[in-house]
């Protein structure tokens, strides 16, 4: 009787198991070596176990390779998902996917990066008014007429779009003159090679605000080989544990603080009441924050 009684809750919890709703989160980049993502995993999968909900995660292996990003959900909506919560490498290349994904059922929802389908609901931050925010901290820093440059991030993302036109916008509406604009791809060493090229044309600049905290750590690798970094503020994006420590130690001057963490976590949340059938906002907005000396070590 004994055994019986095992083998029946053995085949109870199994049978619980394989009824378990499963969510699909496909980030840009892995976690691995970038903070952000690393903390967008972390609330995705800290939700999951909450709500008792499997949760896979994927990423193709850079940012940029959106092929990869295709096939992987390609792949999973053929196995079978009960949603997915999506940090599109390219909206529009991503957007028949995702049209697919919606065709079989499936719930989608985007995070981080806002796609190109209407009706999807987008969780992440208002890249605009952060990078807004950012500009306005160098404004008040600076001259007016003073130069300044703006490392972008991929501008065929939303988020690079949102971030450069949020910065531009604020520094030169404050007076100051814009005098450089290239791209760093999100990568640190693409960053700090970018930068280089901005400090050999443009000796003068007085700042850089970068659209996320791996470029700005760049760029301060480009300013210090320059014996620069005193004379030019940098301003990152993001707020990641190496940001906010380069922050404390004189480094890097301020970054603007996201909410990851939370975005992992609503996306999840956001799939499991889409699945319930309740309706959710179409923008679910995780907030920003400045963070520089006087906060930086709660960013740690």
């Amino acid at each position: 009787m004994k055994k019986l009684i095992l083998a029946g809750a053995a085949l109870a919890l199994m049978t619980s198991t394989a009824l378990a709703d499963k969510f699909l989160l496909d980030m840009k980049g892995p976690g691995a070596g970038n903070p952000f993502w690393a903390a967008v995993e972390a609330g995705a999968m800290e939700k999951g176990k909450e709500l008792g909900v499997e949760v896979m995660v994927m990423s193709p292996p850079t940012e940029s390779d959106v092929a990869a990003q295709i096939a992987q959900i390609e792949d999973m909506i053929a196995q079978g998902l009960d949603g997915i919560a999506l940090a599109p490498t390219d909206p529009n290349a991503l957007a028949p996917v995702v049209d697919a994904a919606k065709a079989a059922g499936i719930p989608v929802v985007f995070v981080d990066t806002k796609g190109s389908n209407e009706g999807v609901t987008f969780i992440g931050t208002d890249n605009e008014a952060g990078a807004k925010l950012a500009a306005d901290f160098i404004c008040g820093k600076l001259e007016k007429g003073s130069e300044v440059a703006i490392l972008q991030g991929i501008i065929t993302q939303s988020t690079g779009q949102a971030r450069a036109n949020g910065s531009k916008a604020g520094l030169e509406a404050c007076g100051l003159k814009v005098v450089a604009e290239q791209t760093g791809e999100w990568d640190r060493a693409k960053g700090q090679a970018a930068m280089e090229n901005i400090i050999t044309g443009n000796p003068n600049i007085k700042a850089v605000f970068a659209s996320n905290d791996n470029m700005a750590l760049g760029a301060v690798e480009a300013l210090k080989s320059a014996g620069k970094l005193a004379d030019v503020m940098v301003v990152g994006f993001d707020a990641n544990p190496d940001a906010a420590a380069s922050i404390l130690a004189g480094d890097m001057t301020a970054t603007v603080a996201q909410a990851p963490k939370n975005m992992g976590g609503f996306g999840i949340q956001a799939l499991v009441d889409l699945k319930a059938g309740k309706t959710i906002p179409p923008v679910i907005d995780t907030g920003t924050v400045l963070v520089d000396k006087s906060n930086a070590e709660q960013y740690k």
